[in-house]
């Protein structure tokens, strides 16, 4: 209690009188302008915008009045100064003079100077960089997230963060939590990439404002924005596979009013099997995907504005046996397969009205609703799931003070009925289970600013009461300070809490033939999450060299854990609350270079250390490699007419599953062995056409016939969680880019 007391009390403003604003300076297109100038008319008093176009300035001299705004090749501009702490420059193209071109080029990946929180926004440039079908392969060229797979024939993946589950990173949707229970296992795949605008990664503890659930960090998926996108995008792709996918964009703009709607569709590939186990290497997939997008006002200017999001999903999956036809043999135990058939509608809006650059109230709220209907060999699971988010937010600047303060609602309402059409195995686990939540909550987070600016302080913190679980009190705290202009040095620490869902979110469990025991009633998750990080960022004068340098340190230490127990017997799934000691310690290293404005080198290293400790043992958890190396080359000659883009991925050895108590045809070894692979990219421009081809896992690695009893997939021994590398092998891909601006 006496801690909670001491986070409030930093979260009530207390004065300091230097004059500080903040804002950003952007081309009429809406792009940000980086290192333009803004300075205090008459005075020398002035500061640079970083990579986002943003700037912070501080003034306790109260006859300064006049900010300035100029970047080359645009005409300047001068604003007033008259109590407001936010504003927003937007600069006019200036007359163009033969023989002078001005040209720039966005970063794929920023790391702000401005922002508390070390994020790292990766951009349309980086996004470009790979194939990006969707939201799960949108990280090819990034070392902190981690995709892993967790059930081999239906191709569901989740994103890690610090070598954890994806259970324990948030994922949000334009700032709203439509990634939960359900939509877990299958949701990250649902994101088209052409549909994403930028995706903002963040570790460990972040702020307390979106709720108390993100323990190993935060993905924020930002959909692009009606006013500001291309009229019209037209995107098709086709594997080697014979996968096809096929995007459509379009956007207008009315007044205050602007409009994109979006449509996507898969459609499945063939039926292969490279490694003749007789299972399908990758799932027949269908899916139809309706999106809508309005936004009215901008959010920097007074008065209203909103945004209101709506989507439909329609998917189907089909897996397993390369005979298998899920019309004839469903549920059938002669051939083994698996089918997941969804609809997903979701609705979401973010109104708020803006008072004065002081005030500023937001509400939010969301909801959708899952139909799903599922079988994995001869266990038919279906279920239905209705959620609903609200917030309502109070935004406060008060001298170096921003203040956010409001309340918050959740509800759950999740149905799963499981049953069996075979007696062969002896599980247990058959029946109807319901899941019913609703949690209020408040919350309050203060972010100050003090010595002159060089130092950032967050202190946040919710309290939320959970229908059966009573009050859960979320503190989180958040260190920035500049030792230089580029060099800066960030701190975190914080708790966080969340409820499992576990047969959605442990997919796997219902795929195996492994009998699922819960040993005692499952309690909440908890852990506390401390982080370090370093940014150095440089460049030369003639800026032919320019770069940055970062490394982190993240402990995450659980409280209580639940994590399926499949060491003690292969033939079970054990469930219990795990209070013993659980750690996760993650290490990260990065350099960023960019040489002449055409070559870009990237090089990350990634150390995990998992484990879980019983006694004076310590056991590892499955599938973290303990040290993962990334690198990346890009070139893009100017005019920039082309670009080529590579990257390589080193993993080292993984602990696997304990197998050693089946027969020994059905065991594996205790560790992965390491392996490498390779992507290339070929893109091409003209005009308003972008084609590009590529190939993922050019030396085509796989682990070979990953499934476990494959001969006999009804067995006891049957298993699919073993994957530790890509399955499918080599993939060539073509795709082209048709994009309309709206001029």
């Amino acid at each position: 209690m006496k801690l909670v007391i001491l986070i409030i009390s930093l979260c009530i403003p207390w004065g300091l009188t230097a004059q500080r604003i903040s804002g950003s300076v952007l081309s009429e297109a809406g792009n940000p302008l980086i290192g333009a100038s803004v300075i205090w008319i008459g005075t020398t008093d002035g500061v640079l915008t970083d990579q986002a176009g943003q700037f912070i300035i501080s003034s306790s001299d109260s006859s300064q009045k006049y900010l300035i705004a100029s970047y080359i090749g645009y005409e300047p501009d001068t604003l007033f100064i008259r109590g407001q702490h936010e504003l927003k420059f937007i600069l006019k193209s200036g007359k163009i003079l033969d023989g002078i071109v001005v040209q720039g080029q966005r970063d794929g990946v920023i790391i702000s100077d401005i922002n508390p929180i070390k994020t790292e926004q990766i951009t349309q440039v980086e996004l470009t960089k790979s194939a990006c079908c969707d939201l799960a392969g949108c990280y090819e060229t990034q070392t902190t997230v981690q995709p892993q797979t967790t059930n081999v024939i239906t191709n569901a993946r989740e994103l890690r963060i610090l070598g954890l589950s994806g259970v324990y990173n948030q994922v949000l949707i334009d700032g709203f939590p439509m990634i939960q229970g359900l939509t877990y296992t299958y949701g990250i795949s649902s994101i088209p990439g052409p549909l994403v605008d930028n995706i903002y990664v963040s570790k460990g503890a972040n702020s307390v404002l979106q709720g108390f659930e993100s323990i190993s960090g935060q993905i924020n998926v930002e959909t692009k924005e009606p006013d500001e996108t291309d009229r019209l995008l037209l995107n098709g792709y086709i594997n080697s596979f014979l996968e096809k996918h096929v995007n459509i964009n379009y956007a207008f703009s009315n007044g205050n009013w602007s409009n994109m709607t979006a449509l996507h569709t898969v459609q499945p590939a063939g039926r292969i099997d490279r490694d003749r186990d007789s299972f399908m290497d990758l799932p027949l997939l269908s899916r139809y995907m309706v999106f809508n997008k309005w936004k009215y006002g901008h959010e920097q200017e007074n008065g209203l504005n909103s945004r209101i999001g709506l989507r439909f999903l329609n998917e189907h999956r089909v897996g397993g046996q390369i005979s298998y036809d899920v019309n004839r043999d469903k549920g059938s135990t002669a051939i083994y397969g698996q089918s997941v058939q969804m609809n997903q509608p979701e609705f979401w809006t973010k109104t708020a009205y803006r008072f004065n650059d002081k005030h500023n109230l937001v509400a939010f709220s969301s909801a959708f609703h899952q139909q799903q209907q599922s079988h994995f060999g001869s266990v038919f699971y279906r279920a239905s799931q209705t959620n609903y988010y609200g917030n309502m937010q109070y935004e406060l600047r008060y001298s170096n003070h921003d203040v956010k303060t409001g309340i918050s609602y959740r509800y759950l309402n999740l149905n799963e009925t499981i049953g069996f059409t075979d007696s062969i195995l002896t599980r247990t686990y058959d029946g109807t289970y319901t899941r019913f939540e609703k949690i209020p909550g408040l919350f309050t987070e203060n972010t100050m600013r003090l010595l002159d600016d060089k130092l950032t302080w967050i202190a946040g913190i919710r309290a939320d009461n959970h229908n059966q679980f009573g009050w859960q009190i979320t503190p989180r705290t958040l260190l920035k300070y500049d030792l230089s202009p580029k060099s800066i040095i960030r701190v975190s620490i914080g708790k966080g809490w969340r409820t499992a869902n576990i047969f959605s979110e442990n997919i796997g469990l219902l795929v195996s033939s492994r009998d699922i025991i819960f040993a005692e009633p499952l309690k909440p998750e908890r852990a506390v999450n401390f982080g370090i990080n370093f940014t150095q960022k440089f460049e030369t004068l003639d800026d032919n060299l320019s770069g940055y340098f970062s490394a982190d340190y993240y402990r995450t230490d659980f409280k209580n854990q639940i994590f399926p127990d499949y060491d003690s017997d292969p033939t079970k799934a054990i469930l219990t609350n795990y209070i013993g000691t659980s750690i996760s310690n993650g290490f990260q290293a990065e350099l960023f270079l960019r040489i002449y404005r055409r070559f870009e080198i990237k090089t990350g290293y990634n150390y995990l250390d998992v484990y879980r400790q019983t006694g004076s043992t310590l056991f590892l958890l499955p599938f973290n490699p303990r040290h993962k190396v990334l690198s990346t080359f890009s070139y893009r000659p100017e005019p920039g007419k082309y670009h080529v883009d590579m990257n390589l991925h080193w993993y080292g050895s993984q602990r696997l599953p304990n197998t050693q108590s089946n027969p020994s045809e059905f065991r594996r070894p205790d560790f992965s062995r390491p392996y490498a692979t390779v992507n290339a990219q070929f893109t091409y421009t003209l005009s308003f056409l972008e084609i590009y081809a590529g190939c993922e896992n050019v030396f085509d690695f796989r682990q070979f016939q990953p499934i476990i009893s494959w001969q006999n997939p009804f067995s006891p021994y049957f298993d699919t969680s073993s994957v530790w590398g890509p399955t499918r092998g080599r993939e060539i891909y073509l795709g082209i880019r048709f994009k309309f601006d709206r001029k």
